[in-house]
């Protein structure tokens, strides 16, 4: 007695191509920049909340900004203000799907700050953080985002 496989029903055989054709498409970016928006941005979200109390910048965060943080051609307290204002407006407005190729534009600009200037020996880190905003300036935030419903209310 040979065993034969079944035939599949073509129904069947249809729904699935479409479920999967759904997955691999839209649907999958959608779950994938959702995750690029919110890993990273957890990052520099957490960084910020180590610059501040309360509202106002600590002290150690100038003390960082003049010793280790250094960067040529931009006095360190003017970066302390600026990164720390960056750390705290960028990532929500990431999450949110909000402005999101400007965000992640301004995030990549500080991780290569960072991996310039900063700490150059933290390339792979860098680079993750990196390609996640690559990505997502390359190809938006997808549907679950304030940008892709602003731009269907348009």
């Amino acid at each position: 007695m040979t065993l034969r496989a079944p035939r599949p029903c073509p129904l069947c055989n249809s729904l699935c191509n479409a479920l999967r054709a759904r997955l691999e498409g839209a649907v999958a970016w959608d779950i994938a920049a959702l995750a690029l928006r919110v890993f990273p941005a957890s990052v520099f979200w957490a960084s910020a909340r180590t610059k501040v109390e309360g509202v106002a910048i600590k002290d150690s965060t100038y003390f960082l900004f003049e010793h280790e943080y250094a960067l040529p051609l931009i006095p360190s307290d003017l970066a302390a203000v600026l990164a720390t204002l960056a750390e705290h407006a960028l990532p929500v407005l990431l999450v949110l799907g909000l402005a999101t190729r400007l965000s992640a534009l301004g995030l990549l600009g500080m991780t290569l700050v960072i991996q310039t200037f900063v700490y150059p020996d933290a390339w792979q880190t860098h680079g993750l953080w990196g390609a996640c905003f690559a990505a997502l300036i390359a190809r938006g935030p997808g549907r679950l985002s304030l940008d892709h419903l602003w731009d269907r209310g348009r």
